[in-house]
């Protein structure tokens, strides 16, 4: 029997394959639990049309993920920060700090996305990676001065 899976099977393969199955597989597993649909010719034209909107949506938030990138990459993080001589923090710059700046200048963009190895503990200008999207990463130039 063929059937479209709906879900990944790891042992069957992806989402939109047509695989061969038993018969007792399918009608006693796969379709209950709504894992696959049966491989006719209306299911698969449905299968086509909800591929192209899923591929026509991803797209679209991936276009629009590159245009917040774009306009993060001109944005320059200024932070003013009480120092000691040879210019060490007291503190240290998080990226809490780095998405509270960002957001009072109108960005939305959630802290778990700023990418910091560790936090900064010194004056001076750094690079800092954010990541939107899967595929789009953007990088701030965050620049952090003495008071």
């Amino acid at each position: 029997m063929q059937v479209i899976l709906k879900e990944n099977i790891d042992s069957l393969g992806h989402i939109g394959d047509v695989v061969k199955v038993a018969p007792g597989y399918a009608r006693n597993y796969l379709l209950p639990k709504g894992l696959a649909v049966e491989a006719t010719e209306r299911n698969a034209k449905a299968l086509d049309h909800v591929k192209r909107q899923m591929a026509y949506k991803k797209d679209k938030v991936l276009e629009t993920a590159r245009s917040l990138a774009a306009k993060l990459g001109e944005l320059s993080v200024e932070l003013l920060h009480k120092a000691g001589e040879e210019g060490k923090l007291f503190g240290s710059v998080t990226n809490m700090e780095i998405a509270a700046f960002i957001k009072a200048k109108g960005f939305d963009i959630d802290r778990k996305t700023i990418l910091l190895a560790e936090p900064i503990k010194n004056v001076g200008e750094y690079n800092v990676a954010v990541k939107i999207h899967p595929e789009v990463t953007a990088n701030l130039k965050v620049t952090v001065t003495a008071a």
